[in-house]
């Protein structure tokens, strides 16, 4: 009888750049949560640089983990990364880099680890600006023109983007899309959308009827795009841990928001102080988005627009980024920017309300 002699696996590497990439059950989605990890092994191209690449007491590893969120161990002539799978592949990246410097020379100093970190963080916010994943299967949203990119790299890289435009420029469309991205990849734990409700004075106290049923028409516009980025399920499984919330700007008064994506829509129908009030309750680690359209201001006669104001004051303050999208960026049925230039033309006219 003749026995089958079994073989050792062969350990695959590449030989363009000496790694060895570790795949096979590596991926897995974390139930109900917004990130997927993954681990990763890369091999070191020269192994008696260790020292030089790791820095003295690992502290370009330390800047790496503390930069990226990703957990890096050293297993004899190779590195092992795991964590978020967008982080890890910046990590990656980074570590690669550094070693291509050490190809030419014995060191590398904090700057270079530095350097190469904000390389990779400036392509990954380039390849996002081109294509934001969200929550929905299978599906990428996609900026269609280049003011669209330009917003959506706005978002990307400030702490603070106001956006003003035209009806149908996707403002607010583009804004939840990339909240829900930065969801998903574990760079904001939540996300709050609000509005003001300008229609009932701000006074949604005096309304008749549950808190649900007083701030549903002002905020369906929320909910219509939160539903193209994620499935109903899903929404309702975030609103209820609190990881989204969908709320009118009277009830952000007194809170501090770590950790979030924040974003004000129909921004011009707030008045300055409303405005001063939201824009303070950025906190540590936050994005905060602004957006709507000074043409269709509907606060009382004589009323400054929040928007206007903070545009003007703002201006030139690093971290702060003010896009104007136009009639160009309009990407909505082919008569909207037809039907905006209508308006425009007509004297004393205002546009349709604004619901991008």
């Amino acid at each position: 009888m003749c026995r089958r002699r079994h073989r050792p696996r062969r350990r695959h590497r590449d030989p363009g750049h000496g790694r060895r990439q570790t795949h096979g059950g590596s991926h897995r989605q974390v139930p109900g949560g917004p990130e997927t990890n993954v681990n990763l092994s890369i091999a070191l191209e020269q192994p008696d640089k260790k020292l030089a690449l790791f820095g003295a007491g690992d502290r370009h590893l330390r800047m790496l983990r503390e930069a990226l969120g990703v957990q890096l161990v050293a297993r004899d002539e190779e590195l092992q990364l795991s964590g978020d799978r967008d982080q890890v592949g910046k990590a990656a990246a980074v570590l690669h880099q550094m070693q291509r410097k050490l190809r030419h020379q014995d060191w590398l100093s904090v700057e270079d680890v530095g350097n190469a970190i904000r390389d990779a963080a400036a392509d990954q916010r380039q390849r996002s600006a081109d294509e934001i994943d969200v929550y929905a299967r299978g599906r990428s949203i996609r900026p269609k023109t280049e003011g669209q990119k330009r917003y959506v790299h706005a978002m990307l890289s400030h702490d603070l983007t106001l956006c003003v435009g035209p009806a149908g420029t996707g403002k607010t469309y583009l804004a939840v899309a990339v909240a829900a991205s930065l969801l998903k990849s574990g760079q904001a734990k939540r996300i709050i959308l609000a509005r003001p409700a300008v229609e009932a004075g701000e006074r949604l106290g005096f309304l008749p009827g549950d808190l649900q049923a007083k701030v549903n028409p002002y905020l369906r516009p929320l909910f219509d795009a939160l539903h193209d980025m994620m499935d109903f399920e899903q929404v309702k499984r975030f609103m209820v841990n609190d990881i989204i919330e969908v709320i009118p700007l009277a009830f952000m008064r007194g809170r501090t928001l770590n950790q979030c994506v924040i974003i004000l829509d129909e921004a011009q129908n707030t008045t300055p102080g409303q405005m001063l009030m939201f824009l303070t309750r950025l906190g540590q680690e936050s994005r905060m988005i602004v957006t709507g359209d000074p043409s269709q201001v509907d606060l009382p006669e004589g009323s400054a627009s929040g928007l206007i104001d903070a545009m003007r004051r703002l201006k030139g303050i690093r971290g702060i980024a003010i896009v104007a999208l136009d009639r160009g960026d309009i990407v909505r049925h082919r008569l909207v920017q037809n039907i905006v230039n209508a308006y425009e033309r007509s004297c004393g006219a205002s546009p349709p309300a604004d619901n991008p």
